[in-house]
């Protein structure tokens, strides 16, 4: 029996509101992150990821009560990210309910982060987030929700966390991200070929065709998105049935 791939609602916030831009900026109102977890988690998501995104620009915590509130809301896996940059920070956050945290530019800022992490809290537990743009035919990583680009290339740096222990890679291509014209699926593709441990895809859902392609194109084990689930242009239980249909195995 080939693993079902996962779909996983995002919920980006900031101000304690959903929130989704395009290429990182011009972010709008998306909705209340405890209603639309609640109606994601009945729909048929199989994961939840909460964003943080303006906690590490802003030098402070994830919001932890309001992880909780989401975590009572839901009855199905749940990663929280933004901020975290410590033992602490995943301590607290478990502790309110995530099942799993994403970091990011604490893990480039200190990869041993994530060694320390996962012998802490286990494998299972830790997603590194990746976010890249492609710069002259080269993915590049870049920090701060995107602002800062570093040195490093996405494949490079995805080698490291996998050989660190991190159990899940969440990938967003930057120049996809909002533009609903797809996944990145051959950066994807490669990716996946590279390391051991699922690749979530994330930047450009727009169409239902484009969760079959980076399934099948991208070889992703899970596909992450968040306009065309806020703004109801695609129907989770929907987009599912159509994914078996072209035989993709889903949990249904």
């Amino acid at each position: 029996m080939p693993l079902t791939k996962r779909i996983i609602p995002c919920l980006d916030i900031k101000n304690g509101r959903t929130v989704k831009g395009v290429n990182f900026v011009n972010l709008r109102d998306a909705g209340d992150p405890v209603e639309l977890a609640k109606l994601y988690s009945e729909n048929g998501a199989d994961e939840l990821v909460f964003l943080d995104i303006s906690a590490t620009e802003e030098k402070r915590k994830t919001l932890a009560n309001l992880v909780l509130k989401v975590a009572e809301a839901i009855n199905i896996p749940f990663t929280v990210g933004g901020g975290i940059s410590s033992v602490q920070d995943v301590a607290v956050l478990l502790n309110n309910g995530a099942d799993k945290v994403s970091i990011n530019s604490a893990a480039v800022k200190n990869p041993t982060l994530i060694n320390n992490l996962v012998a802490k809290f286990g494998t299972q537990c830790i997603v590194v987030a990746i976010d890249a743009k492609n710069i002259n035919g080269e993915w590049i990583v870049h920090l701060v929700g995107g602002k800062v680009p570093t040195q490093l290339n996405l494949f490079d740096w995805a080698k490291e966390v996998a050989a660190r222990g991190a159990g899940e890679i969440l990938f967003t291509a930057m120049d996809n991200d909002g533009t609903k014209a797809g996944f990145a699926n051959e950066a994807l593709a490669k990716l996946s070929a590279l390391v051991n441990i699922p690749v979530i895809a994330s930047g450009g859902a727009g169409s239902i065709q484009h969760f079959s392609d980076t399934f099948t194109v991208g070889n992703a084990d899970a596909a992450l998105a968040a306009s065309v689930f806020h703004f109801k242009e695609i129907e989770i239980s929907e987009l599912k049935k159509e994914l078996e249909k072209q035989g993709v195995p889903v949990r249904i």
